[in-house]
């Protein structure tokens, strides 16, 4: 039977990659649901399938199997609080648009998508973006910003989409990987991701001017192979700009263990269990104080403990 890669999701509604590179329209027959879970959607874009292809354009094929994800990317559904949304699986790497103004983005959204990529294992990256529509104050702040995660061990790229600056490393960074790309709607992805493929001419639109919120030009998540010169396929996977980023899966005392940061300093705590809010003798808290751990960070950490997400998912501090 036929192995297929799931490019799209759109309702009951799959667009499946054949082998030969074929697109087939497809639905789901069958329990393809994975035991245990409480998802909103059996079927994500980047799944391996087995799939009977489709005839033509009046019959469509059928996914049959779901293939063992090597991992995936979810956050707490919007609607079904005690429900998953896969946004995608079977990554290489995320990549993380961000801005400063026009939209800005949160700290505190940056972090809970990290600690999210950290817990089910997709190596991310951060890319600022629209670096030079930014006032002296605005760059003050960008500068804090990549000081914030680089110095808490994660890759960092500066980017213009519009006037092309940064757009070779990213375009080297997604060279022969499967990649999501995400953020907040407006803060460029479908004008980078046209920046180094034209031939994709992804939708765009101006970020509205009363509000300095972006506009969504994207409305599911979708994969597209891009056209570079890289001995493997290049895959990106664009989704719906993204308001909030609610956590799953997470007990307390394990969501320090996905702050690198924090993780490698936890020996040094008195002890086993510190949860790294009022102990004595807590070594995150000491190096929060000598400015080894940035106190954006650690707030975002204390909210995620306390729960602070799931009173408000789309808290902008």
């Amino acid at each position: 039977m036929p192995n297929g890669l799931v490019m799209r999701s759109t309702g009951s509604r799959y667009l499946v990659r054949g082998e030969d590179g074929a697109l087939h329209q497809c639905v789901a027959k069958g329990n393809l649901r994975v035991k245990g879970w409480n998802s909103t959607n059996p079927l994500a874009v980047g799944d391996y399938v087995d799939f009977l292809p489709q005839v033509d354009e009046e019959k469509v094929g059928a996914i049959l199997e779901l293939h063992e994800r090597k991992n995936y990317l979810v956050r707490r559904s919007v609607n079904l609080s005690h429900h998953k949304q896969v946004i995608a699986a079977n990554l290489d790497q995320a990549v993380l648009m961000v801005t400063l103004a026009r939209p800005r983005t949160s700290y505190g959204f940056i972090d809970r998508f990290l600690v999210t990529a950290e817990t089910y294992q997709v190596p991310t990256v951060l890319v600022v973006n629209k670096i030079d529509d930014l006032d002296e104050e605005e760059q003050d702040r960008m500068f804090e910003l990549v000081d914030t995660y680089q110095e808490a061990g994660y890759r960092v790229i500066m980017t213009s989409a519009t006037l092309g600056k940064g757009v070779a490393d990213v375009k080297a960074l997604l060279a022969g990987k499967v990649t999501l790309v995400s953020g907040h709607s407006g803060v460029g992805k479908s004008t980078l991701i046209n920046s180094i493929d034209p031939e994709l001419d992804l939708h765009t639109l101006e970020i509205s001017g009363s509000s300095e919120k972006g506009v969504h030009t994207t409305t599911n998540a979708e994969m597209f192979e891009l056209n570079l010169s890289s001995k493997e396929p290049t895959f990106i996977i664009d989704t719906p700009g993204i308001k909030g980023f609610g956590l799953v899966d997470l007990e307390p005392s394990h969501i320090g263990d996905q702050f690198p940061e924090m993780f490698k300093r936890k020996g040094g705590c008195r002890f086993n269990d510190c949860l790294h809010k009022e102990e004595p003798g807590c070594a995150i808290r000491k190096a929060v104080e000598e400015g080894g751990i940035a106190e954006s960070r650690y707030r975002s950490y204390i909210d995620m403990v306390n729960g602070m997400d799931e009173e408000s998912p789309y808290r902008l501090d």
